[in-house]
């Protein structure tokens, strides 16, 4: 009880130090707005709108303004994307695909409005729930950390990016485990942590630095998707909204169950490492149907429908942060664009980060979904005109700024080489359904575990047993060997005939 009481206090210090805050009103009505709007342009994507942030922002400023304008944006483009799916029957992002199943039906019956004003509700609420999961999952940080040394750290940072591998892959999980190699091996460029020696630089000054992350997110990120958008311009005919957004309360207390729901399944999926928003809000949906008794209504204009989906993709934040956080493993793309501007401000995600920290982004997170559902309520007639910009006016803009972010990091036209080389690269690895989140987790980790694994060796004396030998590090171990093991077409044979017999 002590230890939660102590939790609250932190968090509510934490929360009237931003309140009091003058600029922190500044930020959030920034960038949620951005946020928004990058979620409501179809083409354009949450994880975009905080890789572009993040070249702006990562490192210029306090750490506290930096995550307000991050996660700001990121709640912000999740919850956007549901006005192109309730007007156009186009997502805006993939995360609210399964919105458009409902919201579409709905707008043409003209309830475009209703639907709208459940949806930033519902949004709202799920936010906050994700929200207090995480700051009930810090208790979990403070026992690992005790545990937690060299052998440990490269143990936890190899599983990171084998697991987003193995769950990022739309179909080899060879491919997603190359993805993070090359990740991993692009980590090892420049000078070596424990000897200062040059690595891998072939004498060229730039590379003595390393990989600058900001570039690689940039390129990873950022350069693929808006080739993808020039090449697919999705139009769509807009319906006319009608209605009032303002949301009626009895109708909020009606729906509260699928809500609340829809809320738990949302934080747990994105508790997953790299499963994401869209597969959230799709899992809902599917619940949601099963257990409804409007179920066979779902796709013809359900309000449950539109709820089940809207509140498991915003709910899915919190729970994507409590890996990244906690594990330092990402739970989604966005989020590990997230991890690239903790990394460039000298914070490692995982059991020994400070919790002071966590409960500074659960503080951020409850003033964001608060301004994200005032702006949702009160200006979404605006983020309506917003929609009318073509892509092919759009898109050139955010090449604009994503340029801007990456060349404003070191101010060498080399960040520019670099950004361009990954892009393209990273674009032909999504031509042949390579993963590039794991390659960007690659990258993050790929430091951590070179430094932390030879280090162990050196303190070890070269003896591997060290990695085994410790009660934490020969679990995670045990973790990094079944996952490799789980995903050989043998093994997963021998598996589904076990459980075969179980059943």
């Amino acid at each position: 009880m002590d230890f939660v009481l102590l939790q609250l206090s932190g968090f509510a210090g934490a929360f009237i130090a931003l309140v009091l805050d003058p600029l922190t009103y500044a930020y959030l009505i920034i960038s949620v707005f951005l946020g928004i709007t990058f979620g409501a342009l179809p083409g354009l994507t949450a994880t975009l709108a905080v890789t572009i942030l993040t070249g702006f922002f990562g490192n210029k400023i306090p750490l506290d303004y930096s995550l307000i304008a991050l996660l700001g944006a990121y709640v912000g483009a999740i919850y956007g994307g549901s006005y192109p799916s309730i007007l156009l029957n186009i997502p805006g992002t993939a995360a609210s695909a399964a919105t458009a199943m409902d919201g579409h039906p709905l707008a043409k019956a003209g309830r475009g409005g209703e639907a709208l004003g459940l949806t930033t509700t519902a949004s709202f609420i799920g936010t906050l729930i994700g929200t207090f999961a995480l700051l009930i999952f810090v208790w979990l940080l403070l026992l690992l950390s005790k545990n937690i040394a060299s052998p440990e750290k490269a143990l936890l940072a190899l599983f990171g990016i084998l697991l987003s591998g193995t769950l990022m892959s739309e179909d080899l999980v060879i491919k997603g485990w190359i993805a993070g190699l090359i990740g991993l091996a692009m980590a090892m460029v420049g000078l070596d942590p424990l000897l200062s020696e040059p690595r891998y630089t072939f004498g060229w000054s730039y590379m003595l630095s390393g990989f600058q992350v900001v570039p690689v997110l940039m390129g990873a990120f950022a350069v693929p998707q808006i080739i993808d958008g020039m090449r697919h311009m999705e139009m769509g005919q807009m319906v006319q909204l009608k209605g009032r957004i303002l949301p009626n309360l009895s109708s909020i207390r009606r729906y509260m169950p699928t809500i609340t729901r829809s809320g738990v399944i949302g934080t747990g999926v994105g508790s997953l490492p790299g499963v994401g928003e869209d597969v959230a809000g799709w899992v809902s949906y599917g619940v949601g149907k099963t257990v409804s008794k409007d179920g066979e209504n779902f796709g013809k204009g359900s309000i449950e429908g539109l709820l089940s989906s809207e509140t498991a993709n915003n709910a899915c934040i919190g729970g994507a942060l409590i890996p990244l956080l906690v594990l330092g493993i990402p739970g989604s793309p966005p989020a590990a664009a997230l991890m690239g501007a903790f990394k460039i401000n000298n914070i490692i995600p995982g059991p020994t980060i400070d919790p002071e920290i966590i409960l500074r982004v659960v503080a951020i997170m409850v003033l964001a979904s608060f301004t994200m559902f005032v702006m949702g309520l009160f200006t979404a007639r605006v983020f309506i005109k917003i929609l009318r910009i073509p892509q092919v006016v759009f898109l050139p803009v955010v090449m604009v700024l994503t340029t801007i972010g990456s060349f404003s990091v070191g101010g060498g036209i080399n960040d520019l080489y670099l950004m361009l080389g990954v892009g393209f690269v990273a674009y032909f690895m999504n031509l042949m359904k390579y993963p590039i989140a794991p390659l960007v987790i690659g990258v993050i980790l790929g430091g951590l575990f070179d430094e932390t694994f030879r280090r162990s060796l050196l303190i070890s004396g070269g003896d591997l047993t060290v990695f085994a030998s410790r009660p934490v590090a020969a679990i995670l171990l045990m973790l990094n060997v079944t996952l490799v093991l789980s995903q050989i077409p043998v093994m997963k044979r021998a598996l589904g005939r076990f459980r075969g017999k179980v059943i």
